[in-house]
Parts: C-alpha cells; structure tokens; sequence
C-alpha cells in the first residue's frame, strides 16, 4: 500500500509540475514578442539619448574651446598692455632721486629707441630698482629701468638694446 500510495503522489507531483511549466513558458512565448519590442524601444532610447549626449559634449567641447580662445586672447593683450610703453614717453611727474653723475668717459645724452646702451650703464648704480616709488610699472620680464640723467630708458638686460624712453622723471 505504501508503495503504492507513494507512487500515486510522485506521478501527481511529476504532472503538476510539467502543467506548471508548459504554462510558464505558453505565458514567455506570448510575451515574447512584447518583450523583444520593449527591448527595440530600449535601445532605440539609448541611441537617441547616445546622440544627444555626445551632441552635448561636443557643444561644452566647443564652448571650452571658445574660453580658452578667449582667455588667450586676453593674456596675450594683458602682456601687450603691459610691454606697451611707448618708445618716447613724457613724464606726468617730476621725483627726486638725488645728483646724477655719468659714467666715467661718458656724458649725459638722449637715448632713443633701437640704441644700445653701454655695460657701464647696467652697473647698480644706474638700474632703477624701486620702479614703483617713481610710478612706474614693473619692467617685463628680461628688461630693467636705467637711469640716464633725468630720464629713465628701459633696456634688455642682456643686450642692453632700449625699448623705450621715459623723459623727464627726474628733476
């Protein structure tokens, strides 16, 4: 009897289940076709929204560019306005720097632009340190301040070539 009994509920167990699955899959196989179409509009929406982003990107790529263009733009006319003393300038006012004395086997001169001044004039006792006591601005870089009687020249240090002529700063 158990035996039997035992062999009654495996076959009702082993029919229930097969029922249960082809069910489950009649239910998948429906579905299916649904689902592949979801599946369709998924990745036609990730297309789209793959396009719109790389458009964005490619717009923050081209406003990046744009800033840079601009910020360069402005250093490269900062470091003009800041090269741009004239070759001859006149002073707006006088200062007080003490006697001036040229250089052994020298005499004072007007200096222009495109001259050389001579080694002795780069010596400390003629360069201008203190630019911004005097109202000057700082030199750029590779040029210093040279007093020459009661004007000022801006020279390369190197080379001593004049860039400009500030007349007049001294009394």
């Amino acid at each position: 009897m158990k035996k039997i009994l035992t062999a009654a509920i495996a076959a009702t167990l082993a029919m229930s289940s097969l029922g249960v699955a082809s069910a489950a899959e009649a239910q998948t196989r429906g579905n299916y076709e649904q689902r592949q179409d979801r599946r369709d509009d998924r990745r036609d929406d990730r297309g789209d929204r793959r396009e719109e982003h790389r458009e964005d990107r490619r717009d923050d790529r081209n406003d990046r560019r744009e800033w840079r263009q601009d910020h360069r733009d402005d250093r490269r006319e900062f470091r003009q306005d800041q090269r741009a003393y004239g070759r001859w300038q006149q002073s707006q006012r006088r200062y007080n720097a003490g006697r001036y004395y040229a250089p052994r086997g020298y005499q004072q001169r007007d200096w222009s632009y495109g001259q050389r001044m001579p080694s002795y004039y780069r010596s400390n006792q003629y360069v201008v340190n203190d630019y911004s006591r005097y109202g000057l601005r700082t030199p750029p870089r590779g040029y210093h301040y040279v007093r020459s009687g009661n004007d000022v020249v801006v020279a390369a240090i190197a080379g001593g070539l004049i860039t400009a002529v500030i007349s007049g700063l001294f009394n």
